[in-house]
């Protein structure tokens, strides 16, 4: 194995996409994981994965400041439908420390053009300088600002939200459809999109449920040590880790039965798939509709890499998919 800070490890590199290989090992593999390095805020600073895809040109883009976080929405052009716009909130990944409101900016914005829908990017507080909850408490406001205030802000339909997030995000994506239920009034979420989505923040390398954290513990991106290295920034006391608001698929069955229908992506060399999966059956389980799929040969982080990967393009497009199936049935 080479000596590089993140070289990929034997384990992994013959099961990877070849075309993933190529990229990781010319811009990925001199970069010193955050994990390995002392804690500074400057560490949010390092340059994204490459091979994004372009900001799409919208009809209006809007910041708004919420009380303690804030949302950026993008509008689509023309006119807007009798009863307004469906609208999708977003939400970022990093582990709930990195990662800012330009965090897939073009994978938001490409929800706006090609569903002709509102999509909200989220500016949550990160941890470690705030950890739980506050994060949880952001992603509710900015949904109770869209669902009391949107219609007048961007001229939303508020019947049709769909909440949506990646990794982290998608964590806080699962839990926002559960507390919605417990708001008074509750918020009626139509549809759930979930990519890479931390399901259970007690998983382990000998946790015999999730054979994923074991498998994949030396994966490029998104290892044990990288994984952990989140989970105690986020969440410092582990008491904390069962509870729902960390850990989604421990909420009560009464609940879970009650969540919106979801669309649930993972990869096949991510430590995070068999969680996803495991929550996907979960859901199931008790009658709630759920589509799920892996992607073969892919990391974590492939949707950031949309332009550069046939597989991040496919995840991409797959989700823009399932967000604009769910709002043509609403």
């Amino acid at each position: 194995m080479s000596d590089l800070p993140s070289a990929i490890h034997p384990d992994i590199l013959p099961r990877l996409d070849p075309e993933y290989v190529a990229i990781h090992n010319t811009h990925l593999a001199h970069r010193v994981p955050p994990h390995m390095i002392p804690w500074h805020p400057d560490i949010r600073k390092a340059p994204y994965i490459p091979g994004g895809s372009s900001v799409r040109t919208v009809g209006a883009v809007k910041d708004i400041n919420l009380q303690n976080c804030k949302i950026r929405a993008f509008i689509p052009e023309g006119t807007p439908p009798p009863k307004g716009w469906p609208v999708i909130l977003y939400i970022h990944g990093g582990g709930w420390t990195l990662g800012s409101i330009d965090t897939l900016n073009s994978f938001i914005s490409r929800q706006c053009k090609e569903n002709n829908c509102v999509s909200v990017a989220l500016d949550y507080r990160l941890a470690p300088e705030n950890p739980y909850p506050a994060a949880v408490e952001d992603t509710i406001d900015a949904l109770k600002f869209i669902y009391y205030n949107g219609k007048t802000e961007f001229n939303v339909n508020v019947n049709k939200i769909a909440v949506g997030g990646s990794s982290s995000g998608g964590n806080l994506a699962a839990i926002a459809c559960l507390k919605a239920q417990e708001l008074t009034p509750p918020i009626p979420i139509i549809f759930q999109l979930l990519l890479v989505p931390v399901i259970d923040n007690t998983a382990s390398v000998t946790d015999e449920r999730y054979p994923s954290w074991k498998e994949c513990q030396n994966t490029v991106w998104l290892n044990e040590g990288r994984m952990m290295w989140f989970r105690n920034m986020y969440l410092p006391d582990p008491a904390t880790r069962t509870e729902p608001d960390n850990s989604p698929i421990f909420a009560s069955d009464a609940l879970l039965a009650k969540v919106p229908p979801a669309y649930i992506s993972v990869c096949e060399l991510d430590i995070l798939r068999d969680e996803g999966i495991a929550y996907g059956e979960k859901l199931k389980s008790l009658g709630v509709k759920v589509e799920a799929k892996v992607y073969p040969g892919a990391p974590h982080q492939i949707l950031g890499m949309d332009a550069a990967l046939k597989v991040g393009k496919q995840q991409a497009d797959d989700a823009i998919k399932a967000v604009g199936d769910a709002f043509k049935a609403a």
